[in-house]
């Protein structure tokens, strides 16, 4: 059992821990930015790392964008970011895709992040965007299943509803057809009076009436580790992935043996901490960070030091 406050610990100690990891994994939303508003002292902290020779990787369950998109952003906040060290989950979808020799089409539930990172990839894909419950809608004769279809991807998807998970279920009753969801985030606070359900929501969903479960690709699930560890021949033991997410940053750190940094930007709390301290169950010792901090801001006086 972890969880030591990082900045409870001397100045020599933390510059000793900062300077023990040669790559550092960083979640986005709710580490470096809310929204399009960058967290104070977020960019400095990871261009601080890059200057320092670390290898610095963008690692989000986020969908709704291409590699480029990202890039984009992070740019616009003022991070240093190339694709090569953007690991999202539309891409990574279109990776592992790839990575099988898929040569048939994909029924995509979610938007044009992952339908960017399908063309790029050249796969054929079908189902993105609106597609409007039509009155008196029969299920035999309005949807015919498309017969190149072998794959059914679940993404973020604004037009979710019933017929998209009708087709879904249609797609995936024949169990040769892939099944693959891009991360299963289940839901975050946008304001103090409003939930906005996540990806995970949408795949358990899908999960459900199809009587299947899916192959995920965003964290904790392990395929976006072996990624890292097979092109970027990463150590896992000099990693450290700060995330603001326990059930899948933290969880997908300690499950991969890199150590892990929970910030309180985001979604997890002292609180759940606690809670997960004074549990039995062991899936709540899992979800324990070896180390936390209110902002990833915390580190920049630390990183500064380390090449003086």
């Amino acid at each position: 059992m972890a969880a030591i406050n990082l900045m409870n610990l001397g100045r020599e100690k933390i510059e000793e821990i900062v300077n023990s990891f040669d790559t550092i994994l960083a979640d986005c939303d709710g580490v470096l930015w809310r929204q399009n508003n960058s967290i104070a002292n977020a960019a400095n902290v990871i261009n601080a790392f890059h200057k320092t020779g670390k290898s610095i990787f963008y690692v989000t369950n986020n969908s709704t964008k291409s590699r480029e998109e990202f890039v984009e952003k992070a740019q616009n906040l003022g991070f240093i970011a190339s694709a090569d060290n953007v690991l999202c989950t539309s891409y990574l979808a279109a990776k592992y895709l790839q990575s099988i020799n898929f040569e048939k089409k994909v029924y995509t539930i979610g938007s044009s992040g992952i339908t960017k990172e399908l063309d790029k990839a050249g796969i054929a894909y079908c189902g993105v965007g609106p597609d409007p419950v039509i009155e008196n809608f029969n299920y035999v004769e309005n949807f015919t299943p498309d017969p190149d279809v072998g794959a059914v991807l679940v993404g973020f998807d604004v037009y979710f509803n019933y017929v998209k998970m009708l087709k879904a279920a249609t797609y995936l009753n024949k169990k040769d057809i892939l099944f693959i969801g891009t991360n299963t985030d289940e839901r975050y606070a946008a304001s103090e009076t409003i939930i906005v359900p996540c990806t995970g929501s949408i795949v358990k969903c899908i999960e459900t009436c199809s009587e299947r479960k899916a192959t995920i690709m965003g964290k904790p699930a392990p395929y976006t580790a072996i990624m890292l560890q097979n092109e970027y021949k990463i150590d896992p033991t000099r990693t450290l992935i700060i995330g603001d997410r326990a059930n899948t940053d933290i969880l997908f750190g300690k499950r991969c043996g890199f150590k892990t940094l929970l910030v309180l930007t985001g979604v997890s709390t002292t609180s759940d901490i606690d809670n997960w301290k004074k549990s039995n169950d062991l899936n709540d010792k899992e979800l324990i960070p070896d180390y936390y901090t209110q902002t990833i801001g915390d580190l920049l006086p630390y990183i500064k030091n380390l090449n003086n």
